[in-house]
């Protein structure tokens, strides 16, 4: 159990990333229900609220809590301004209110709450709260909204990307293509950050990368080739060489190299066999090798993937090798990427086995990047069929989780001055668990979690080793006692109003919650992650919540007469 007294040491934080996380970030209820709180002189009664969800997303197991970074930057600066008060005045709902309100507004801050959470980038479950917030009514009120909506998108993008490295596997390259597809700018630069949380490697959304130091990746458009008619579109064929040396005239050298792949050619299997190339992108391929030398990577899909964007690639690369630079490899974003990768892969396995180590040395394996509307589905079905694709450029369905585009988190009032509160409904998955509640995660002795198991306030703490009742919070039935051999508290005080600050220890970095991702899924048993019927995982409560829940339940639900 947590103790108020307890004094914690704190660390200023900026505000939030997006200028528009303001106060005015709610919805125009919370003002209003703020008012009659203060009318009725309720607002300083000590609330305590939820932040949870109730089903995972994207018909999975398993969801990436994101989002805690940027709610306690929101907390630590959230103040009405001037303007801010000016604008509730004019509304007309506000014509009515005690002047006196928005005087307190003006002085309102976040200094009263305190914040308990998991942890950024952690794997949790439906029903156990993200976070709890303590404090005076009103304000715990007031910053429901905006904490969903920050909250909300991180966790479902971070979750979708999780979702997309596993079945990609560890040793894929994930890229986030995202930006142009977004719902806006703060869409898109959210989308490339909690991507990256979620195991993407890097973005083409250069605004991310300079505000979260994500990696930043990127080549050419199909339009950067259409733009080019022929090698007299290029004004200068010198190339810089990497000891220090000049090549006079790259353009001869990769003519040279073309002409010397008719060898090739009849190595190959009829279907790859190639004849006459499109020589408008090999001129484009040359133009974009000499202002990228050390990092050639072209897109090879804008005429004939097999008959020439692959030749032509070929023809720039063996140039490249001669002048002392290693080319990257291919990216295609059209056709049957199986089918293409596959024989892509073949012709450069052939060509170093023909031309030799020297000439043509490690182009078998060279990166193949697939992109086109990839999603979880495609991944699937590319692992089932075969493919010998390198990295994936992953847009439109990550961004826009166009599986499922809402994770649904709620804020839910849990408790008021002492006393448990309860919401109840007809359909069972609405009803709340009442009360201020601990987490644990029990481990057994594989190091695998078996149950997340949420407990009263003041129960202690369960221990390693010591057999704890776990109960599904509604079905009676069932239930089973669990012997951890490890326990893991899962709120920790993580922003102390008093004291205005984050607490120390509590690392917030994009880093720190990409690598808790990674270990988190990891350390989950496979059947919880695999992609088709996967094996909840469970979510419990102790005996005593169990026994107060039903109790409370029973109190609080009118009874029926028949007549």
């Amino acid at each position: 159990m947590h103790s108020s007294a307890m004094k914690v040491k704190t660390r200023k934080l900026p505000p939030c990333h997006n200028s528009l996380a303001t106060a005015l970030l709610v919805d125009a209820y919370q003002i209003t229900m703020a008012y009659a709180y203060w009318k009725n002189g309720t607002h300083a009664r000590i609330a305590a609220f939820d932040l949870l969800f109730r089903k995972n997303p994207f018909n999975g197991e398993f969801t990436v809590f994101a989002g805690l970074e940027e709610c306690l930057r929101f907390i630590s600066n959230f103040r009405f301004t001037g303007a801010d008060i000016a604008f509730l005045r004019s509304e007309p709902f506000a014509r009515t209110m005690d002047p006196a309100f928005f005087e307190f507004l003006a002085q309102l801050d976040c200094s009263s709450l305190k914040v308990f959470a998991q942890m950024e980038g952690g794997v949790v479950f439906p029903r156990v709260p993200l976070m709890r917030i303590e404090g005076p009514l009103l304000v715990a009120q007031l910053i429901e909204t905006p904490l969903l909506t920050l909250v909300n998108y991180a966790s479902l993008v971070a979750t979708n990307a999780a979702r997309h490295r596993l079945i990609a596997g560890e040793g894929a390259t994930l890229l986030e293509f995202g930006l142009r597809r977004a719902q806006g700018a703060d869409g898109g630069v959210s989308a490339s950050r909690y991507a990256y949380l979620g195991g993407f490697d890097g973005t083409s959304n250069l605004e991310a990368g300079r505000q979260f130091g994500i990696p930043c990746k990127g080549t050419h458009a199909h339009s950067f080739v259409q733009a080019h008619i022929g090698f007299e579109d290029i004004a200068d064929s010198t190339l810089n060489l990497p000891d220090g040396g000049l090549c006079p005239d790259f353009i001869k050298l990769v003519k040279e190299q073309a002409e010397s792949l008719l060898e090739v050619v009849d190595m190959l299997p009829g279907s790859l066999r190639w004849a006459e190339t499109n020589h408008s992108e090999l001129a484009a391929f040359a133009s974009y090798a000499l202002a990228f030398p050390a990092s050639f990577l072209a897109l090879v899909d804008t005429y004939d993937v097999l008959k020439s964007g692959i030749p032509n690639f070929l023809a720039v690369a063996l140039a490249l090798r001669i002048c002392g630079y290693q080319p990257l490899g291919i990216r295609i974003d059209s056709g049957d990427l199986s089918y293409l990768s596959l024989q892509a892969r073949e012709i450069l396995t052939t060509v170093e086995a023909v031309l030799g180590a020297e000439r043509a040395g490690g182009f078998t394996n060279l990166s193949i990047t697939a992109s086109n509307d990839i999603n979880e589905e495609v991944l699937h079905s590319l692992n089932q069929h075969g493919h010998s694709i390198t990295a994936f450029g992953i847009g439109t369905h990550l961004v826009t989780c166009l599986r499922q585009p809402a994770l649904g988190c709620v804020y839910k009032l849990v408790e008021i001055d002492g006393a448990p509160r309860i919401k109840l409904s007809e359909d069972v998955q609405k009803i709340t668990i009442p009360g201020r509640k601990e987490a644990y995660r029990l481990y057994l002795k594989n190091g695998e979690p078996v149950v997340d198991v949420m407990l009263r306030i003041d129960e202690p703490q369960p221990r390693e080793g010591e057999r704890i009742l776990c109960r599904h919070p509604f079905i009676s039935s069932k239930r089973a006692y669990v012997q951890p051999a490890h326990v893991q508290r899962l709120h920790n005080l993580v922003w102390d109003g008093s004291t205005q600050g984050v607490c120390i220890g509590v690392d917030l970095s994009l880093m720190a919650s990409r690598l808790r991702c990674m270990q988190t899924i990891n350390s989950l048993r496979a059947d919880h992650l695999r992609y088709i019927n996967p094996t909840p995982y469970k979510v419990s409560v102790s005996e005593k919540l169990y026994d107060f829940i039903h109790k409370l339940w029973l109190e609080e639900a009118p009874v029926g007469e028949i007549v």
